[in-house]
């Protein structure tokens, strides 16, 4: 019988309750509608978005729940509407997989901002009253409207962190015009998202300064991710060497940090883009009037985004860098993933670890 009449059953991994804590689980996926995709998924990225609802720490976390946003894999069955996608094709799925289609952001392809809330990849209400489960399952059905396509000369581990971590970095970048070569970029914090941003700011042809706490990441981001020059952030006389030098700076950290001293770096009409989640932003007025600077934010991004940067990747050969990890492993990960141990995205192997 094929799954398009019935309900197919997947197995995945799920946390139970608020320890977080993930074995295994078996569930159903929903049948395949005539818009629907059917993705084998072998790889997932981890993204610290599955700490927070595993262990509840937004207060919403329905348990049993499946985690995972970064989702990559390989079409199994579409359904008669479907146009774009045939078997085969390899594909990603992101951080949301449905939205209302209709309000001013859906119709422009910023689905992330649907006016009546989008349908998050895990720990969701769908539209049949489902509570939606992620990637860290062996298979997925979802709308093809909210899948990408993934050359096939661009590795599928490698995509996975594409999905949020990349994007969540590239629409801003391209919204406030950061891909202009000869123009500065600061990056602050140099994980997942941080990481992306100097890949990315390198291939627009910018000069990237990487701003960390850590001493210990300034060979890779000098070495490894190209960046030109790596700044101790906890030593006020380096970012005072830099006052009025970027033109952006995109600020990736989670953790509490000052925001007047990153301002103090920008030049007129400088931007500075928050992308981490700190638990409060202050700052002085002066520091945005003087100068006619720009404060904002951005959270991941919308359908045409996601395919564009996807492309670009593949065209400009740029590759997350990856920690390839079997799923039984992902309670460790996660734990890792907490301490910032990690260079510099988890990408569990799904195909060959959940059997």
């Amino acid at each position: 019988m094929s799954s398009a009449s019935a309900n197919e059953d997947c197995l995945g991994w799920a946390a139970r309750d608020a320890s977080g804590i993930l074995s295994p689980y078996k569930f159903s996926r929903r049948a395949v509608g005539r818009d629907d995709v059917s993705i084998k998924i072998t790889h997932c990225g981890v993204c610290y978005a599955d700490v927070a609802w595993s262990r509840n720490k937004l207060g919403d976390s329905k348990y049993p729940l499946v985690p995972g946003h970064e989702i990559v894999g390989i079409v199994k069955e579409v359904g008669p509407n479907v146009h774009r996608f045939k078997v085969g094709d390899h594909v990603g799925v992101g951080t949301f997989v449905n939205s209302c289609r209709d309000c001013e952001y859906c119709t422009n392809a910023l689905e992330v901002h649907c006016e009546k809330g989008t349908v998050r990849t895990f720990n969701s209400v769908d539209t049949d009253g489902t509570i939606t489960k992620g990637g860290y399952s062996n298979h997925i059905v979802v709308q093809d409207r909210y899948c990408f396509a993934i050359p096939d000369n661009y590795p599928l581990a490698s995509a996975a962190p594409l999905l949020c971590a990349g994007i969540t970095v590239y629409t801003p970048m391209m919204r406030y015009k950061m891909n202009q070569p000869g123009k500065s970029l600061g990056v602050i914090g140099l994980g997942g998202l941080g990481h992306m941003a100097v890949k990315f700011g390198k291939a627009f042809g910018l000069n990237v300064t990487v701003f960390s706490t850590s001493i210990s990441k300034r060979e890779e981001a000098l070495g490894l991710l190209g960046a030109d020059k790596f700044v101790v952030s906890s030593e006020p006389e380096q970012l005072a060497a830099l006052a009025k030098s970027l033109d952006f700076i995109i600020d990736t950290a989670s953790g509490d940090h000052p925001f007047d001293p990153y301002m103090s770096l920008l030049k007129t009409a400088g931007v500075l883009v928050l992308v981490g989640y700190p638990s409060e932003v202050k700052f002085s007025p002066a520091s945005l009037l003087r100068g006619m600077k720009t404060i904002t934010g951005s959270a991941t991004g919308g359908t045409k985004d996601t395919q564009e940067m996807i492309n670009f990747c593949a065209a400009h050969k740029i590759y997350p860098e990856i920690e390839i990890v079997p799923i039984q492993y992902a309670n460790e990960a996660l734990q890792r993933l907490i301490k910032r141990d990690v260079k510099y995205r988890f990408v569990i192997d799904v195909e060959n670890s959940l059997k």
